[in-house]
């Protein structure tokens, strides 16, 4: 069973990482740049001679352990899924150098017997040379087997209400039969993701594509129609994940400008699926 105060109090220790312009040219090939060789703007990502970091890039750094893992946690792993994420930038986020990070669990939501909990953390990221905060990352864990446990109902975050009206924009991304196997080289080793077999234990026909995939993909199609592909120009991105991805469909993403912000979710047409909801980014002019 959860504990909250155990989970609030958490031991996590500093991570470190040495990012270098391969990583980050990796992480810009995982989430699809690159695709369409020709096309400059998603060039400047996977160059790794001269490559920008593309903004999405801190949710993958300064992994620390598998903590919802730990049985000390109380919670099921094998239930646990991906709500959301979230990013915030304070600065163009740099293609190489050491970065530290340190994890902590912000709150815990208990959504009642037999309707899960939801685990929101944030990691700060600093360079750890000068101690500069480049970027802060959250998410919410939805722990679908640990709810009852008597912990608050008032969650820290709610979702971004999208416009009702018709979509600005709607941008269609591809992805690749081969592109979970790809992304994986960031780190996410969950065989889930690569298992035929382990697909099928979760329930699944065939692998699924990482979520934070999709994430990137979404903010692929930010920078492409409103940012021009100008990595300094995205400051925060937040989304819901609402359904999976199966390498190889494709992402059919919807979006609405007002002022510096752009809503957005996703469908995968060919299922009528909504695979990300209550999308939010922050752009400068």
């Amino acid at each position: 069973m959860i504990v909250e105060r155990t989970l609030l109090d958490w031991p996590f220790v500093d991570v470190v990482q040495d990012l270098s312009r391969r990583d980050a040219a990796i992480y810009a090939l995982g989430v699809g740049l690159g695709a369409d060789p020709l096309d400059e703007g998603q060039l400047r990502f996977v160059r790794q001679e001269d490559n920008d970091a593309f903004p999405t890039l801190p949710v993958v750094l300064c992994r620390g352990a598998l903590w919802p893992a730990d049985p000390r946690s109380g919670i099921d792993y094998t239930k646990l899924v991906h709500g959301e994420q979230g990013l915030e930038l304070m600065r163009p986020f740099p293609v190489e150098g050491r970065m530290r990070a340190r994890e902590r669990i912000v709150a815990v939501v208990d959504k009642g017997e037999s309707k899960g909990a939801v685990v929101y953390s944030e990691n700060l990221i600093v360079h750890d040379d000068t101690g500069e905060p480049l970027a802060r990352t959250w998410r919410s864990l939805f722990a679908r087997a640990n709810g009852g446990f008597g912990g608050t109902a008032i969650a820290p975050r709610t979702p971004h209400i999208l416009p009702d009206r018709t979509p600005d924009i709607v941008c269609d991304l591809p992805t690749f039969a081969n592109q979970a196997l790809l992304y994986r080289l960031n780190g996410d080793l969950n065989p889930l993701h690569s298992n035929p077999a382990s697909a099928r234990k979760s329930g699944f026909d065939l692998p699924i594509l990482h979520g934070l995939c999709s994430y990137g993909i979404a903010a692929h199609a930010v920078l492409r129609n409103y940012c021009g592909y100008d990595p300094a120009r995205l400051r925060a991105i937040d989304v819901r994940f609402s359904a999976p991805v199966f390498p190889g469909e494709a992402l059919s993403i919807e979006l609405w400008l007002d002022g510096a912000t752009v809503s957005f979710r996703a469908f995968v047409r060919a299922r009528g699926a909504k695979v990300l909801d209550n999308g939010r980014a922050v752009i400068d002019g």
